[in-house]
Order: structure tokens, then C-alpha cells, then sequence
């Protein structure tokens, strides 16, 4: 990105911040001091990081000389047999071991059984609250959105279906990932994560058949794009209808869509 200049050379400030022109030829106002506090913040991150390995190197340098692991278990395996001072036949004592162990399952088979219905039932719980809860941030996310109801033709659901996925819950917040499995991270905010507006606002911009979706900017004549009845238009090209998933194609048909080729 570079620096956006004026027709006088001056460096051009918004809300008292200097615009930045992105490769993408979108200006986006510089935060420096966020910026700088989040380098500060990211700098004592890595501290954390390099004295927390210098502390495992260091526990590490007890273990020198011991070339098999496994050796020195065993090792002290057949020190904890020593009874009394008498060494025991290693074999003999885990034969013990295992006839001890089995008998205690088989006394406890029943409360383990009831132990693991039970915790079948609350995971189904759990997933069940956790789709509620998805649904709930994800989906009303998508039908609040002032992006989709200012600048998307088609509705919230089928939008949801297109890019749904790219959305996640953690840690009870709505968290975008691009195609590269990376987080968005905002561009007026460095280094903080995008809103859902701003996220779903750049997966839009980068969707092939984005000009399918986008209400009509009001343009006419031969060169205008829209799906074929102004803004907020239901028409859907062949190719752009085809390009969707069973989901989406299916709400476009409940919502009233057509299909044109």
C-alpha cells in the first residue's frame, strides 16, 4: 500500500488519520497509535514465547545422557517393584497388576455403562445448544447485517448459504476466515479482527459472481449489471443460479427468484 497524496502533494487525512491506497485501490485511514499498541502488545507476546522455551531448555539439560527413553522406563519400572528390599519378577508383578485391574472393572462395568450414556446425552445436549447458539450469532448476524440489507439483492438465508461457512463462533464472538483459513483481520482497525460487516463486506468482494448478489447501483443502458429488476432484484443469470450450492438454489426458488439465461 502507499500513501494517498492530493493534487497539491499533501498527504490526504480522514477523521484526522492518513489514507493508506491498498493494492486493491481501496483508501483506508491509518490508525498509528492502534497500531503501534498492537506491536507493543505482540512484542511482549514473543517475550512470553522465547522465556517460556528457554525454560523448557533448560529442564531439558536434567535429561542429558539418557540416549532410550524407553530403557530408562523400564529401569524405573523395576525399581518400584522392589519390595521390602527383594526384587520381584517383573513379569509377575504386572500379572498382578492386570488381574487387579480387571476385577475392578468388572465391579464398576455397570457404573461406567450408566456413566456413559450419560455423557452421550450431554453431548448431544451440548451440540444441540451449540447449533442453537450458531444459528443465533451466525444467522441473525446475516439478517442484521446493514451490509446485506443495504447492498445485497438477494435474501439473508441464501447469502448465509453462499458464505455461512466462511463465519465461526469462539469464545462467544462472530469470527471471519478467508479462503486462505486465515482470520480477516479489519483494515481501519490494524491489527484487530474485522467486524461482521467488514468481513462479509471483503468475502463479497472477492466472489466471482459478485454482481450477481449486489443491488443495482441505478445504472442503465447496455454496459448497467443487476440481476434484471433494480435494486434488491431476485433475477439470477443461468451460470450465477448454477454456481450456488442445493441450499442456496433452494432459497432462491422459496424467495420468489427467477432464472434467466
Amino acid at each position: 500500500m502507499k500513501l494517498k497524496l492530493d493534487e497539491q502533494g499533501h498527504v490526504v487525512v480522514q477523521e484526522g488519520k492518513p489514507v493508506y491506497t491498498h493494492d486493491d485501490g481501496k483508501d483506508v485511514p491509518f490508525d498509528a497509535p492502534s497500531a503501534v499498541s498492537k506491536i507493543t502488545a505482540l512484542n511482549s507476546e514473543a517475550k512470553g514465547h522465547r522465556e517460556a522455551k528457554e525454560a523448557a531448555e533448560a529442564r531439558a539439560k536434567a535429561f542429558e545422557g539418557i540416549e532410550d527413553p524407553e530403557k530408562a522406563r523400564a529401569a524405573l519400572a523395576t525399581v518400584a517393584n522392589l519390595d521390602a528390599g527383594q526384587l520381584v519378577q517383573a513379569g509377575k508383578v504386572e500379572e498382578v497388576k492386570a488381574a487387579a485391574i480387571a476385577a475392578t472393572e468388572e465391579k464398576f462395568k455397570a457404573q461406567v455403562s450408566t456413566l456413559t450414556d450419560q455423557v452421550k446425552a450431554v453431548t448431544a445436549e451440548r451440540d444441540t445448544t451449540t447449533g442453537i447458539l450458531y444459528q443465533e450469532k451466525i444467522g441473525g448476524a446475516f439478517g442484521r447485517s446493514k451490509f446485506v440489507s443495504d447492498k445485497i439483492a438477494v435474501p439473508p438465508d441464501m447469502l448465509q448459504n453462499t458464505f455461512g461457512k466462511a463465519f465461526k463462533v469462539e469464545d462467544g464472538k462472530v469470527v471471519a476466515y478467508g479462503d486462505d483459513g486465515n482470520k480477516i483481520y479489519s483494515r481501519t482497525r490494524p491489527g484487530e479482527l474485522a467486524d461482521f460487516d467488514e468481513a462479509l463486506e471483503s468475502l463479497v468482494e472477492r466472489y466471482p459472481h459478485r454482481e450477481n448478489i449486489l443491488k443495482s447501483s441505478g445504472a442503465t443502458g447496455g454496459g448497467a449489471k443487476g440481476g434484471g429488476n433494480g435494486g434488491g432484484a431476485k433475477s439470477l443469470p443461468r451460470a450465477a443460479f448454477d454456481a450456488l450450492d442445493p441450499a442456496a438454489k433452494a432459497a432462491h426458488a422459496r424467495s420468489g427468484g427467477t432464472v434467466t439465461d
